[in-house]
């Protein structure tokens, strides 16, 4: 199979980056031909505001790059992740008028959400969720705090949704979740398109044995992600269990006045971060947004961790409390502070969440298996345009 991905990386990396990387590893590996195209937001730098906000609307040069790499390429399926903003929803015209069928990975909530999280003022928001013209986040400014920015978001959303982008011109939409699924049904994308499969771990990282005895947050430092309900959860825990926090972002000040037995590692290499995994004895994830998935919870469980999560969003189906780590309420520290001094007072339970941790990587998150789904959902945007395409040993 010849496969056209696209990515708009942003100026922070992010997990969306290493969902890109990984899928286009993943198919290379098992023979495909993978052409990526990609644009980074640095380019933004050099552009007007207007120009910035005309091209996240439309970018001609976006669509004129796929158009020539199609007429190259010629891939069986164009298959975009990031597009927002410098791509612009102008690539999937593009592949629809050259006839290549078109899948779609929705990896925030950019779709239906101005600020692309279901997040504000420091709790969802779903005050945009289904409408034609997403006012309200033009209103409190939601993409990055700007009235224009968010204007322009708010126009590219009210343009592609009466162009009809959206519901008639992809193929098949990917949630990372049945949560995430179910949000893109809910603000009006055609329920038969929209499928989930979970982001997976390109390579195994290997069973750790958890004997550093820590507790380990990997995220931004960001309200969302839950960062102030994790430091007053550790002032009630003091020392029971050391907590040490890997990242970085606008609420770092807080680590400068962090509890006794909270230590700050900043931002660490993903192979630093997967042997500080492997050590720890728990992740915790506290976010308190609507996560569309929760790559650092899947890297635990390879490593052989269990999760104390919040229940919100994906990562409520991803941990299942008392099999694969313990689930606490989003933004309670003190229910957190409880499940911390739980996964403290069994050693038999300990053990068995441990060995259930890696079961579920094994089960849900290796290479292999999302190859098989991926390939899946290809097989299907083909069938929809009623095309098969050339096996991946005869590309």
């Amino acid at each position: 199979m010849r496969v056209l991905m696209l990515h708009n990386f942003y100026q922070q990396p992010g997990g969306e980056d290493e969902s890109f990387a990984a899928e286009a590893d993943v198919l290379e590996r098992h023979g495909h031909a993978v052409s990526r195209l990609t644009l980074h937001n640095d380019a933004i730098a050099g552009m007007s505001h207007l120009e910035a906000g005309l091209r996240t609307v439309w970018n001609p040069a976006g669509y004129r790059a796929v158009a020539d790499r199609i007429r190259e390429f010629r891939p069986d399926v164009m298959h975009a992740q990031n597009t927002f903003p410098l791509l612009s929803p102008a690539v999937v015209h593009a592949a629809r008028r050259a006839g290549v069928p078109v899948v779609m990975s929705v990896r925030n909530y950019r779709l239906f959400c101005v600020g692309a999280t279901f997040f504000r003022d420091g709790k969802p928001c779903e005050d945009c969720l289904g409408r034609a013209l997403p006012l309200p986040g033009v209103r409190h400014g939601c993409y990055r705090g700007s009235t224009l920015g968010s204007a322009s978001v708010a126009l590219m959303l009210a343009a592609h949704r009466a162009l009809g982008t959206w519901t008639r011109h992809v193929d098949v939409f990917v949630a990372l979740s049945e949560f995430t699924r179910a949000k893109c049904v809910e603000s009006g994308l055609p329920a038969g398109r929209v499928v989930s499969k979970p982001n997976f771990l390109k390579s195994d990282p290997g069973v750790g044995d958890g004997r550093g005895g820590y507790a380990l947050f990997v995220g931004r430092l960001a309200k969302e992600k839950g960062l102030g309900t994790l430091l007053e959860a550790w002032r009630r825990v003091g020392w029971l269990m050391p907590l040490k926090v890997v990242g970085d972002g606008p609420m770092d000040h807080l680590l400068a006045d962090a509890p006794p037995g909270v230590e700050w590692l900043a931002r660490r290499t993903p192979a630093e971060t997967l042997e500080l995994m492997r050590g720890a004895r728990v992740l915790v994830f506290p976010s308190e947004w609507y996560e569309t998935f929760g790559r650092v919870a899947i890297e635990a469980f390879a490593c052989g961790t269990p999760v104390i999560a919040a229940r919100i969003g994906a990562v409520a189906e991803l941990v299942e409390d008392g099999r694969t780590g313990l689930t606490f309420t989003p933004g309670d520290a003190e229910d957190l502070a409880d499940k911390v001094r739980h996964m403290q007072a069994d050693a038999a339970a300990y053990a068995r969440l441990r060995r259930n941790a890696r079961a579920e990587y094994e089960r849900h998150y290796t290479a292999e298996r999302n190859h098989r789904l991926l390939t899946a959902i290809y097989d299907r945007a083909l069938a929809a345009r009623g095309r098969v395409a050339m096996p991946a040993a005869a590309v």
